[in-house]
């Protein structure tokens, strides 16, 4: 699918603002795929539909986890992790992209996982670091990621941890187990 057409078809399932950040994370994906040698087309195809279901209703999104035997301690946690999964379910029935590596990034981009694939890994940091996003840390996450894809995403994973700590929010367990690995793979 062109990058036109995608984009279209994105455009009529989220806000304006969500739009730009989508131009953002596709932008920053393509230069990261670049830098780490990821195939740029599915870096952007994914990065295009990552938010595609992020404003589906909260009754829609916990529906399809259900029916689809998606993983149901989604539901115990924090909504904003919802749109991920079932984005990846309703780009591939909705749009008709089969592509496994392409749905797994949208998958997980908001989770992690433990042995995430460089793909995956790309749509994770450049939905973190994209230029609209301002907030303690992203810089020196946005530095690190020049250099170091995985110091990178410990970076943010560790930010993102720290975030919700604070706020006495739940950590979703794959987020946990997603810097673990990456601790571990480190030494």
């Amino acid at each position: 699918m062109n990058r036109d057409k995608a984009l279209a078809i994105v455009k009529e399932q989220i806000t304006e603002h969500r739009y730009q950040h989508t131009i953002g994370v596709m932008e920053t994906a393509i230069q990261l795929a670049k830098l780490y040698g990821v195939d740029e087309k599915k870096a952007e195809t994914a990065a295009i539909f990552h938010d595609y279901a992020k404003f589906r209703s909260k009754d829609e999104m916990e529906q399809i986890i259900r029916t689809e035997n998606m993983p149901e301690d989604l539901l115990v946690h924090n909504a904003e992790l919802w749109h991920a999964p079932v984005g990846a379910y309703l780009v591939e029935k909705e749009v008709g992209i089969t592509d496994p590596d392409i749905l797994s990034a949208i998958r997980y981009h908001t989770s992690g996982r433990t042995d995430m694939t460089l793909l995956e890994k790309v749509i994770y940091l450049a939905d973190y670091i994209e230029p609209g996003r301002h907030f303690p840390g992203v810089d020196e996450v946005r530095e690190t990621a020049k250099v170091d894809l995985d110091q990178a995403l410990v970076q943010s994973l560790r930010n993102t941890i720290s975030f919700l700590l604070k706020k006495s929010q739940m950590v979703y367990p794959d987020t946990i187990y997603t810097y673990n690995s990456l601790i571990l793979g480190g030494k």
